[in-house]
């Protein structure tokens, strides 16, 4: 019976659940709620010279107030793409270009357009618990083939599969506890 293989596993599938959370995290972040926030613009994807490049690595951000976002490229040349990237994400948002910087005014989210991002942000909870659950699907099917070979016994497998299962409960219950938090943060007015 080899544990160390056994833990392993179960440590290998403990981490891809781990980043399946932080993931739904960075998702949850990129949802507008009514403030102004960088994380909102930084993962868009602007044509610089023909490059498809992250706005993060081309521009600064900066937030003068709670409703206001400015955008400073660290090229000037890059403003017009950066602009045309804003005007094309779903933020719906229509930036205003000075010539050196980018304001982004955020206006208040209306009623209807919470309950919307509320949706949106429930369906990205659930892709993340699905994926948690197919890594416990994914590592259980690991585990029962080191059954089968004879590297675990059945009583070891249990005690594992209960363990797996433990690890599985509290990441789906991380992923609701940040989408509960979410929530009150999008339906606050």
């Amino acid at each position: 019976m080899d544990d160390d293989l056994v833990e392993l596993v179960v440590e290998e599938a403990r981490d891809k659940m781990a980043k399946a959370v932080d993931h739904v995290r960075s998702e949850f972040s990129a949802v507008r709620t009514g403030r102004a926030s960088p994380a909102l613009v930084e993962h868009l994807t602007v044509e610089y010279y023909g490059t498809p490049t992250p706005l993060r690595q081309i521009a600064g951000f900066t937030v003068p107030d709670a409703m206001l976002l400015v955008v400073t490229p660290y090229d000037k040349s890059a403003l017009g793409a950066i602009e045309k990237a804003i005007q094309g994400s779903d933020l719906g948002i229509n930036p205003s270009n000075d010539g050196s910087v980018i304001r982004l005014a955020f206006p208040p989210l209306t009623e209807e357009r919470r309950k919307e991002l509320v949706k949106v942000v429930r369906h990205k909870a659930e892709e993340g618990r699905v994926a948690i659950r197919n890594l416990r699907r994914a590592t259980r099917h690991e585990l029962e083939a080191m059954e089968k070979e004879g590297s675990l016994s059945t009583d070891e497998l249990d005690r594992v599969e209960k363990e797996l299962e433990k690890i599985t409960h509290q990441q789906v219950t991380a992923v609701d506890q940040l989408l509960s938090h979410k929530e009150k943060e999008l339906l606050e007015v």
